[in-house]
């Protein structure tokens, strides 16, 4: 029987074997050259995987309260994959070691000027995960098969940076998921086939 690895890997592959219409970006909002980020989305290694997000403190002067996956700033002389498991290391004391990195996916450029490579990785279940108070208020763990149903998510639309932005949104168990977060799983999904996962 193959792991979720090499199912997760192998669906990865097949989806991003030829360009993807229709993905998700607030490029045209951006300002300038974006700068480097990157993130990590990690999915626990369970028979009904999940995907660890974390939510980000209210009193932040960036992004306050807002559900992201672990990321931020690439920084000078590291590769994307390099910034995602560095970063969530510090923000939920990740061990690096235990993420298995499937690949890096398609860029988001956001409208607040950055240009960000998502990693998808496999994690075990219960890692003994510590938030990073300055950085993470909580974390929370959704099911893959939920988080990547479309039914899952309403579409709205904003007035925003001189134009119409529109934008996905769910919620789970109180969580708000939505905008950036929702646009990097929107266009993955759009990758994957995850019923392969599942049998």
């Amino acid at each position: 029987m193959s792991t979720l690895f090499d199912r997760l890997k192998r669906v990865f592959d097949d989806g991003h074997g030829e360009p993807a219409a229709g993905l998700i970006s607030d490029e045209r909002f951006a300002r300038g050259t974006p700068r480097p980020a990157a993130v990590l989305i990690p999915v626990t290694d369970r028979p009904q995987p999940g995907v660890i997000l974390t939510k980000r403190p209210d009193d932040l002067r960036s992004h306050p309260g807002q559900v992201a996956f672990p990321g931020g700033k690439i920084d000078l002389g590291e590769t994307p994959v390099e910034a995602a498991l560095r970063e969530a290391e510090e923000e939920l004391a990740m061990p690096r070691h235990h993420v298995r990195i499937i690949g890096a996916t398609d860029n988001y450029v956001t409208g607040t000027g950055f240009d960000i490579t998502p990693v998808l990785g496999v994690v075990p279940p219960d890692l003994p995960l510590v938030p990073n108070p300055g950085e993470v208020e909580s974390w929370f763990e959704v099911p893959l098969a939920h988080l990547f149903d479309p039914a899952n998510y309403d579409e709205q639309s904003v007035w925003w940076g001189g134009a119409e932005r529109r934008y996905f949104e769910m919620h789970y168990e109180g969580y708000r998921i939505w905008g950036v977060t929702a646009g990097i799983i929107a266009n993955l999904s759009q990758r994957l086939r995850l019923t392969e996962l599942f049998d």
